[in-house]
């Protein structure tokens, strides 16, 4: 994931775009979506589009409705060259939009803003932070529908974020001290989706236990995506606010996704949600049950009390588990041929049950356990891999 500083405009570049490949109704939806008005033309033609602000632009842009109209391609190429000249967020973010196709998902806190108008900087942090935390819960919920992650997962939801652009500003919109991620359509589309269902699924959840004092709604709505980590990340947007919400506009160039409201409304919560979705993150965590599994990992860390008896070993973890690393308790024998096969530079395969306590982390009740053979060639691959760097955001689990 990408991020850029505060008010900066995402970056495009006029020299990537060919007016030949730029749809115009494309172009039109995004100057509309990006706070752009359309003062006049011929209907059927072209579109007189006036910037959001005066002075925040070109004076205005003609733009054909369809690729039918005679000038097409000379007028697409004069409003792309003149809103690459433009210092304007909004110019700028129509063209990173035309550049990579995406889905645009924005957040808002409603909270006391500084002199004129300023927001803090420390809220802007706190923004960025929760904003963060959603994405990531909803990259999680594309791998597997779960109560709580834990550490399993986190490298394919950071996989799934690459290419995330994440910047504040207004982003067009007229809103100061939002933040907007922009994800790509082509790689990220099953994230914004996921997310789209797992947002209506929480507030339903939210209402239905406000209403009825049930919390029941909130087992089903981990089939849309909604986990301990979406509800802490929720709890995260909501907390010191009179209110938040978040907004989701799908890439008008790949289209609305099957079973996806065209023009989502946004999704808000408040401060009196803040019980319910804290509840629903402790019963999360507290009913995901154990996983059985069978893994095949590299000793990367041996601990015992003395010089004999059992003990600790610290596995990374190359198969059987989505996770980065455990630990696993060993009776002495077991950890003795831990011990060997780490001094031969042999990965060890062991079964057990993989806890949810302490995020998955752990590994009970372990059995088998004994040296993988490889070839030498494999087995210098496997001493010299590095080791996985921090979990992603470093936060939950």
């Amino acid at each position: 994931m990408t991020h850029r500083p505060p008010g900066e405009p995402a970056p495009a570049d006029r020299g990537d775009l060919d007016p030949a490949a730029v749809d115009p109704r494309v172009l039109g939806a995004l100057l509309g979506r990006h706070g752009w008005r359309r003062r006049g033309g011929p209907a059927g033609q072209y579109g007189r589009w006036t910037p959001p602000a005066p002075g925040a632009g070109p004076a205005s842009l003609l733009v054909p409705e369809n690729r039918a109209f005679p000038d097409c391609a000379d007028l697409l190429d004069e409003a792309l060259t003149a809103l690459a000249r433009s210092a304007a967020p909004a110019a700028r973010e129509v063209l990173a939009a035309l550049a990579v196709p995406s889905d645009e998902i924005r957040w808002w806190r409603d909270t006391p803003q500084g002199p004129l108008g300023a927001t803090p900087w420390t809220e802007q942090e706190r923004l960025r932070s929760a904003a963060r935390q959603v994405l990531f819960a909803a990259a999680l919920a594309t791998r597997a529908h779960a109560g709580y992650h834990g550490s399993r997962h986190r490298r394919h939801a950071q996989a799934a974020l690459t290419g995330v652009l994440l910047g504040t500003g207004p982003a067009g919109s007229g809103d100061q001290g939002g933040l907007t991620a922009f994800v790509p359509a082509d790689t990220g589309r099953a994230v914004t989706v996921r997310l789209h269902h797992a947002l209506h699924a929480a507030r339903e959840a939210v209402d239905y236990r406000r209403t009825t004092g049930s919390p029941d709604a909130f087992d089903s709505a981990v089939r849309a995506g909604v986990s301990r980590e979406l509800t802490e990340a929720l709890v995260s947007l909501v907390r010191g606010t009179e209110g938040a919400r978040i907004a989701l506009q799908w890439a008008p160039a790949a289209g609305v996704p099957q079973g996806c409201a065209a023009r989502p409304e946004p999704v808000e919560f408040s401060p009196g949600d803040l019980p319910a979705l804290r509840e629903a993150a402790a019963r999360y965590l507290q009913g995901e049950p154990s996983v059985p599994v069978r893994v095949t990992g590299t000793v990367v860390r041996m601990r015992r009390s003395g010089p004999r008896g059992a003990g600790t070993v610290r596995l990374r973890v190359l198969a059987g588990a989505d996770v980065p690393h455990i630990r696993v308790a060993l009776d002495e024998e077991a950890y003795r041929t831990a011990g060997q096969a780490h001094l031969a530079g042999l990965p060890v395969r062991v079964a057990g049950r993989l806890e949810s306590r302490g995020g998955f982390r752990r590994l009970t009740g372990a059995t088998g356990l004994a040296a993988v053979e490889v070839d030498d060639a494999e087995r210098d691959r496997l001493m010299k891999a590095p080791e996985e760097g921090p979990d992603y955001l470093a936060e939950g689990g």
